[in-house]
């Protein structure tokens, strides 16, 4: 199993059950102690978990992983996914980006784009694109989330609502077998589905990491995308749901 996969693995059992052991994880994984020790070494140094003797726990059972991180999640599927999404971008176009690791690494990809107008409560995406003299970037008003640079609430939906954009980059924490698409912050929830409401093509951006997580708060339905972008897609049940849906499905890894 990829190290990246195993590990959102971890955090995704440390997030059930509040702390895992190396004994348990050994077993549940089929590899050797040194391989997990390894691994949480790694975790709890990205402050994803937090050391126990003889395991790890998590911070808190409800709340996302920090967004430095989620960066170091799956980056190299992450640069590929957002590779795959700048292809499929035109020069000239309107775009509305929504806050997340994986959007960001879309915005990384847009750089030798040119004429384009990005719209987006990303203060990340907003940094990385204000210095290049060929993009406009405008970004949300609202209040500014300390975790992830995410502006979110009304004055952000309310915001998004004035435009009408040609396509939508929406990023998620989880995605459910059905198709559901989640995340953990009820007001992020609102900017993400004003997003995809006011955008022509809707890109749906995660990597694989995402199909073992799980989070609280509904954001819509895979079927609501016209393109979706992963590393790789491990569940016939999503590929039936693009299948249904008409949406398009890229494997960016394969």
């Amino acid at each position: 199993m990829n190290p990246s996969i195993r590990q959102a693995k971890i955090v995704d059992l440390a997030r059930q059950q509040g702390e895992v052991t190396v004994e348990h994880l050994v077993d549940a994984f089929a590899v050797t102690p040194q391989t997990i020790r390894k691994d949480l070494n790694a975790l709890c140094d990205r402050g994803a978990l937090k050391r126990t003797h003889g395991g790890a726990m998590h911070p808190s059972g409800v709340e996302n992983v920090e967004y430095e991180a989620r960066r170091q999640i799956a980056p190299a599927e992450k640069r590929a996914i957002g590779r795959a999404a700048a292809a499929l971008i035109p020069d000239n176009a309107s775009l509305l980006i929504n806050i997340g690791t994986t959007t960001e690494a879309v915005s990384q990809a847009l750089v030798d784009h040119h004429g384009l107008m990005v719209i987006t409560n990303n203060i990340n995406v907003a940094n990385h694109l204000r210095i290049l003299p060929s993009i406009e970037v405008v970004i949300a008003s609202g209040v500014v989330r300390a975790s992830d640079g995410g502006i979110v609430g009304e004055a952000a939906v309310d915001f998004i609502r004035q435009f009408k954009v040609d396509f939508a980059v929406i990023g998620v924490s989880a995605i459910d077998a059905d198709g559901a698409l989640l995340d953990f912050d009820y007001r992020e929830v609102k900017v993400a589905q004003a997003i995809i409401a006011n955008a022509r093509h809707v890109i749906v951006v995660s990597d694989s990491t995402k199909f073992t997580r799980t989070a609280p708060v509904r954001i819509g339905h895979l079927s609501q995308a016209h393109t979706f972008i992963t590393d790789h897609c491990p569940l016939d049940s999503i590929r039936q749901v693009c299948v249904a849906a008409g949406s398009r499905l890229v494997e960016a890894g394969a």
